[in-house]
């Protein structure tokens, strides 16, 4: 698909996103805790940098799930079989998940201590 316009990259894109919210539960949790932190911002109405910052975590956490689940489904795909090493790539691209996860919990720790100081 080289040399497609941008239109037609970002529907593929878009389409993309899509699937995953119709197929992916884990996306839907995870897009149920971002309305839930533009809910806590929204009511505490914290400096743009908490914003910007909480903002990035919770992208994090959305861009990893979004590359787990494509790699989960591309691995079921080629490999539908059971096979220790397609659990352990499924197994490291869910930790990957967990890491942006904890940076998530760990800014938004920061947020609630610097919020509860003030």
């Amino acid at each position: 698909m080289k040399g497609q316009g941008f239109g037609r990259r970002a529907r593929f894109a878009l389409n993309g996103l899509k699937l995953a919210l119709a197929r992916e539960r884990s996306i839907r949790t995870h897009l149920l805790g971002a309305a839930a932190v533009l809910l806590v911002l929204l009511v505490t109405r914290p400096a743009p940098v908490w914003w910007a910052v909480l903002g990035l975590a919770v992208g994090l956490v959305l861009v990893a799930e979004l590359a787990n689940s494509a790699l989960e489904t591309l691995i079921d795909h080629l490999h539908p079989a059971q096979h220790p090493e397609i659990g352990a790539a499924k197994d490291i691209a869910a930790g990957a998940v967990l890491v942006a996860s904890g940076i998530a919990v760990a800014v938004g720790l920061a947020f609630a201590f610097d919020f509860l100081r003030s």
